[in-house]
């Protein structure tokens, strides 16, 4: 999402911009900025030629099959079946992508963007990729910029050695990109900490969203307490739901959107049969897979919104989503959380992973007066500094300068 909002942003500015998907298709709830991009290392190339030398000899055409978006889509629903050293292996070949068996991919993407990319500047979207930033500025001469996007808690969830492997190949590599980038002051000084930076080392650009169709909270007697994230456990969602159980008021409502992937599906029937277990299943709606417009019907019609993650969260879009809609938020105290909840003062922020504090928090913003009010100052933030303009300056800022070098 951020790198499809952002792609539109600076062609809105006056460039041209591609959107290369990696691995599998892009899943969007909003059009994407350029659909006849294909698909390069695509997640079955990349594991049958890593792993079998068959294929990495067959003709490029060939490729193409494995590479069918609805064959993609397919795969990514049984993921989660991946075994976790599967995953490590694979990632620790991505970042030394010199002794893998990838080089026809790699060969692949070089010569799309030197024939139909013709970058300037190369932008990778996160540090599990900067084992292409070498290979791509030797190859096409250009500066490589990389963000961060999250990837602490994927490397952590790995298994030894693959995970060490991982993080050390990665302090390595993004120490060659021009200038490196995390959407947060928290998760900056995460990363510089983590890979051995030096201090202020990382550049902050917030992500932004396109506040085309964002309609403000509609004023309402209800009291609906809203979720907007995938339903898993690290979300916070199992969380959330001991909380409102925790509120035992049967006039409240909850109300739950967001994507299953892979074994979500178990997690939140066991949820279901929680709620129903204390009686207040009928006080709760689930809403998967909404469209961009359904989602925004979703956010303004919400009295509070609360996704209580419970891992170190680089950002949190879903938060500015909220924002957007004028939606007063209940967020733990911890990570991005509270650098975007204070200065935004559109919330209160609670002790991470307690449920009775959680549902303090929702049951203080549910009954304040000037609930409106907060919300408001969420928008008028989102306006000013996590909107898809202000991301895509702030981008070209720092392009123009490393171009510029």
């Amino acid at each position: 999402m951020r790198d499809n909002t952002l792609a539109r942003g600076l062609i809105a500015r006056g460039h041209k911009a591609h959107l290369v998907p990696m691995y599998l298709p892009l899943q969007l709830d909003e059009e994407r900025v350029d659909e006849a991009t294909p698909v390069f290392f695509g997640g079955i190339n990349v594991y049958l030629q890593q792993k079998y030398r068959f294929f990495r000899r067959l003709p490029r055409w060939a490729d193409r099959f494995f590479n069918g978006r609805g064959l993609l889509k397919t795969v990514a629903k049984r993921s989660h079946l991946t075994s976790a050293a599967e995953q490590g292996e694979m990632t620790c070949s991505m970042l030394q992508l010199e002794e893998s068996n990838l080089g026809k991919e790699v060969d692949k993407l070089v010569d799309w963007l030197a024939r139909d990319g013709n970058p300037d500047i190369i932008l990778l979207s996160n540090a599990l990729l900067a084992g292409l930033v070498q290979e791509l500025k030797r190859r096409l001469g250009v500066p490589v910029v990389c963000t961060f996007q999250g990837e602490d808690s994927f490397l952590d969830s790995l298994p030894k050695p693959w995970s060490n492997e991982a993080w050390k190949e990665m302090a390595l590599r993004v120490k060659g990109a021009d200038m490196l980038i995390a959407p947060s002051q928290y998760y900056g000084g995460v990363m510089e900490s983590r890979l051995g930076l030096e201090p202020d080392s990382i550049q902050v650009i917030p992500n932004g969203i396109d506040l085309f169709g964002w309609e403000e909270s509609e004023v309402s007697q209800d009291k609906r307490i809203g979720y907007l994230a995938r339903m898993c456990h690290s979300k916070g969602l199992g969380l959330l739901i001991d909380a409102f159980i925790h509120l035992n008021d049967s006039s409240l409502t909850l109300a739950i959107a967001g994507t299953m992937g892979g074994g979500d599906d178990v997690y939140v029937a066991g949820l279901k049969e929680k709620l129903k277990k204390a009686g207040l299943g009928e006080c709760v709606e689930w809403f998967p897979d909404l469209a961009r417009n359904e989602k925004v019907d979703f956010l303004k019609n919400l009295s509070v919104f609360s996704v209580p993650v419970i891992y170190p969260e680089a950002f949190g879009l879903y938060l500015v989503e909220a924002m957007a809609c004028g939606v007063p938020v209940v967020m733990p105290n911890a990570s991005a959380f509270s650098e975007i909840v204070n200065s935004a003062a559109c919330g209160v922020l609670v002790a991470p992973g307690s449920v009775e504090d959680l549902a303090r928090g929702i049951r203080e913003m549910l009954d304040d007066p000037d609930r409106e009010v907060i919300g408001k100052k969420g928008r008028r933030a989102v306006e000013g500094r996590y909107h898809a303009g202000a991301m895509a300056l702030n981008f070209e800022k720092v392009f123009r300068k490393v171009v510029g070098k």
